[in-house]
């Protein structure tokens, strides 16, 4: 199993899994086009997609959703209350499930995990083929004992290092906006990433770590760093996932 990045932030989110023939998207906030064009980038194109799946119904995640899916025929599968939303209508067809349901697709299997999120009904996503196992965890306030128990033993992580406190503090946000992003229901900080990772006590032994869904704002690479390198001995295996870029493909 493998994945790769289209864009990770918070002007447009999507990433890839692949297992054998079976190709995921994960969440699609770019339009048509762009998906298109960054997915050559890769080698692929849409038509390939077995599914994309959502995490939840904000723009940035599910802005291309519906129309990537009915121009390929691509099932979307999300929970009820993302579906209730309304956000991804028009697309080619629903598969929906609620949190915590495990499905498989092709050779791929799906853990789905409830997470603390201002949306109708977020969740993450855990993906298994072949005896590894990918942990996808972005857009949460703050880290619940069932997000441990439910990202343990991955082989990947792709994980949330939204923004630094005391830039958010400091920052040009609204005071509203920024109570929403440092909230329960908001994003994860460098902190709350770090010890989420100190939780899990797999940090040494993942083959990758992804820095994802970064704040262009609040953030910054020094500030990230600093929170990781309280819980990793080296930097060696973390990759940045970029807004413009992404990433290339990872081997899980």
């Amino acid at each position: 199993m493998r994945f790769a990045s289209l864009g990770s932030g918070s002007k447009g989110n999507a990433t890839l899994v692949q297992s054998g023939e079976t190709l995921l998207m994960i969440d699609c906030g770019f339009s048509v086009r762009e998906t298109t064009r960054r997915m050559a980038r890769l080698g692929l194109q849409p038509d390939q997609l077995q599914a994309i799946l959502v995490t939840h119904e904000h723009s940035d995640h599910c802005a291309g959703v519906a129309r990537l899916s009915r121009r390929h025929n691509i099932p979307v599968y999300l929970t009820h209350g993302t579906a209730s939303s309304g956000r991804c209508d028009g697309s080619h067809t629903f598969c929906c499930f609620n949190c915590d349901d495990q499905f498989d697709i092709g050779q791929i299997s799906v853990q789905t995990v409830a997470v603390p999120h201002d949306a109708v009904e977020p969740c993450q996503f855990r993906l298994s083929a072949a005896g590894r196992s990918l942990g996808v965890l972005t857009d949460l306030g703050c880290v619940t004992p069932h997000v441990v128990d439910s990202y343990r033993g991955c082989d990947s992580l792709l994980l949330e290092f939204n923004h630094d406190s005391d830039m958010l503090l400091l920052g040009k946000y609204p005071p509203h906006l920024k109570s929403r992003v440092g909230g329960d229901w908001g994003h994860l900080n460098n902190e709350q990433a770090a010890g989420l990772l100190r939780q899990l006590d797999c940090a040494g032994a993942l083959n990758n770590l992804v820095v994802a869904h970064i704040s262009e704002n609040n953030n910054s690479r020094d500030s990230a760093e600093r929170a990781l390198c309280e819980v990793l001995d080296s930097l060696e295996r973390v990759v940045w996932a970029q807004q413009d870029e992404g990433f290339d493909w990872l081997q899980v």
